[in-house]
């Protein structure tokens, strides 16, 4: 472990290693860049080559050999060796050019990395929790090496991104989401943790591939799923009583449930309910700058009526309250369309979170139908008249010409967002779109696109993605100690990502802010979010420049610092 020397100011850091052992530590290695002095300290003279060099310099060498490689997931994996090998110097790499690797480090590069897990697999990091090793959970927790935690993202690999059943392949999400903690809302390596529930897979490919890490077993359910995660929701609070817990890409059966289940014991949130639901929201309240519809004028049509899509329709609808508008009559602007249709009262198999969402047999009587015994997504938007059109169904070409060009026929600037992951996912591309809505639609996607060309000119897509939302989020909650996130927390990230829309000020630029400045609103989010809980009585009653400065204090920078020995 790496701790601030006691006999120094806090700019100088003392390690007990030395040798290959400090070389082999990916948080305290620096490489090339141990001074003369350090050498003769660790013991590393031989073992490096003469020349000493800057972290400036180790970034640009990396940078080379990583645009050299022919494939993203290439890049991926030398990427994630470098994190492996040396976290400074990988973070002051992906922090410096984060509009460039945010689609190799996360979507859509990693969906691939996930489907690839077993053969890239290299060395552990985080950590690997099975079913047999349910009672060992404490045990495995209680390392010295996690003291600092703070943040946990995890995931039982079910529902990987728009691939589905990926088993312990899905590692690489919780891996992949906790770099851009750090690279975008700033937070500590050391104080991340990534882990896999493996609970086994139905995946056929996983199971007979001789390669395969993990546990060799058909997907557990039941009673012994929900045990093994009590387990270990227990042995988490147990751990670390402030710990920040994010739930990543647990199936539509499991997501809303665990949550519910959990929300009121920790600080705990689901990204792809509730971050996705964030940031949709944001965007559609940035959208309303350019459209000039009020929210509570919206009509609303999702296509993936999954914990996903009704996580985003929740929030928005209670933006919608929040705006003026009966809550009743807030559902009825939301039609939901799942793989059976738009969801219907008396229709089989809802779930209880889809419930607010089903439309009467009524409201529907006068509606023209293509085929009388199923409601498709072109019906409802031929009937309906939807103002926004968002997708989180995982099915590519779902927004077809029809639908589309349909949206575009009553809308002067119809509002779309294919906003499936990874990107051979996403149920329309922005060409496509902007071509059959002759150049009008508002535009917004899940993974990155390349420019569209508007009004003679390259156009950047905004991303719509949980990016500029989870950060913040993790950063507001952690600088604190939020004992809970609750959906007003989450609709002021929502709301703090709308007030720093660029369309705000000019109609003619983009709904969301500019990769490159993730970093600045994380912090706006955080803000935003710290505040929020502090007014429910969430967190101690601190006047805002103390949050604003707990917020700044757990903002690390990737540099190196010079080392002392500790016996």
């Amino acid at each position: 472990m790496i701790t601030p020397s006691k006999d120094t100011d806090s700019t100088v850091v003392g390690t007990t290693l030395s040798g290959y052992q400090l070389l082999a530590d990916p948080l305290q290695n620096k490489g090339t860049a141990f001074t003369e002095a350090e050498r003769d300290m660790f013991g590393l003279h031989g073992l490096l080559p003469p020349t000493i060099g800057s972290l400036e310099e180790q970034v640009s060498r990396r940078l080379q050999a990583l645009r050299d490689f022919e494939t993203d997931l290439e890049r991926y994996a030398f990427l994630r060796d470098l994190q492996d090998t040396n976290e400074t110097l990988y973070y002051a790499l992906l922090a410096q050019n984060v509009e460039e690797l945010l689609p190799i480090v996360y979507t859509p590069t990693v969906g691939a990395g996930c489907q690839q897990f077993s053969r890239l697999f290299r060395k552990p990091r985080g950590l690997f929790l099975s079913i047999p090793l349910k009672d060992r959970i404490d045990q495995i927790l209680a390392n010295p090496h996690f003291d600092r935690v703070e943040a946990i993202v995890v995931t039982d690999g079910e529902r990987i991104l728009g691939l589905g059943d990926q088993g312990a392949g899905g590692m690489g999400i919780p891996i992949g989401k906790l770099a851009l903690y750090t690279a975008c809302g700033g937070l500590h390596p050391a104080t991340t943790l990534p882990i896999i529930l493996d609970v086994g897979t139905d995946n056929p490919d996983c199971l007979a591939d001789p390669l395969y890490v993990g546990w060799r077993n058909e997907r557990v359910r039941g009673q012994e799923y929900d045990d093994f995660v009590e387990a270990f929701v227990t042995a988490v609070v147990r751990r670390w009583p402030h710990v920040l817990l994010q739930w990543e890409d647990f199936a539509k059966n499991n997501a809303t449930r665990l949550l519910e289940r959990y929300r009121d014991r920790l600080s705990t949130f689901n990204d792809d309910v509730q971050g996705t639901a964030a940031v949709a929201t944001g965007t559609l309240l940035s959208a309303i700058n350019i459209t000039g519809v009020p929210l509570i004028e919206q009509r609303i049509a999702v296509l993936g009526a999954g914990s996903a899509g009704c996580g985003i329709a929740s929030l928005i609808l209670k933006a919608m309250v929040d705006a003026g508008l009966a809550e009743g009559e807030a559902a009825r602007r939301f039609c939901m369309v799942d793989r059976d249709g738009l969801l219907v009262e008396g229709m089989p198999g809802i779930a209880p979170f889809q419930k607010p969402f089903l439309q009467s047999k009524v409201a529907l009587a006068g509606w023209t139908l293509d085929h009388p015994d199923k409601i498709t997504l072109l019906d409802v938007v031929r009937n309906a008249k939807p103002t926004v059109l968002i997708g989180v169904s995982g099915q590519p070409g779902a927004f077809s010409q029809p639908v589309v060009r349909a949206m575009a026929e009553h809308n002067a600037k119809p509002v779309i967002f294919p906003l499936s992951n990874p990107t051979s996912r996403a149920e329309a591309t922005p060409e496509e779109i902007e071509l059959w809505t002759e150049g009008r639609a508002v535009l917004g996607t899940g993974s990155p696109f390349p420019p569209i060309t508007r009004d003679g000119a390259k156009f950047k897509v905004d991303q719509t993605n949980n990016s500029y939302i989870f950060p913040g989020i993790g950063l507001g909650v952690i600088a604190v100690k939020a004992r809970r996130i609750t959906d007003t927390m989450l609709m002021a990230a929502a709301k703090a990502l709308a007030g720093v829309s660029p369309a705000r000020t000019n109609p003619h630029r983009n709904l969301l802010p500019p990769v490159s400045e993730l970093r600045n609103v994380a912090v706006t989010v955080a803000l935003a979010v710290a505040l929020q809980a502090r007014k429910e009585g969430l967190t101690q009653d601190f006047m805002t420049d103390q949050i604003e400065a707990a917020i700044r204090a757990k903002i690390w920078t990737p540099r190196y610092l010079p080392y002392r020995a500790r016996s």
